[in-house]
């Protein structure tokens, strides 16, 4: 492992208590320009959705999630069995 590896993996992170519990999201929109990449999670529940949290990110670490949850998918999968994927809620957006 080089040094820069190492000092990365020694960074402290800080949870703060308003991002602690979490927010619950059964809709995703996903939008880009060149630059960034910009995600919307939404709670849709007819009549309306609330978008609850909006993720800006570079497309190298897009790319970088988007392999870091295929990973844990397949991790996932392979204790607890194949995950069916749910149809989209009523109304809500089709990307």
């Amino acid at each position: 492992m080089s040094q820069k590896e190492d000092d990365r993996k020694k960074v402290p992170v800080k949870m703060p208590e308003r991002v602690l519990p979490g927010v619950y999201s059964n809709q995703m929109m996903v939008s880009h320009t060149r630059e960034e990449f910009v995600l919307d999670f939404l709670n849709l529940f007819p009549p309306q959705g609330v978008v609850n949290a909006r993720v800006i990110v570079s497309p190298g670490h897009l790319k970088r999630m988007i392999r870091a949850l295929s990973d844990n998918l397949g991790k996932y999968e392979s204790r607890f069995g194949a995950v069916v994927e749910a149809e989209p809620p009523e109304g809500g957006p089709l990307n």
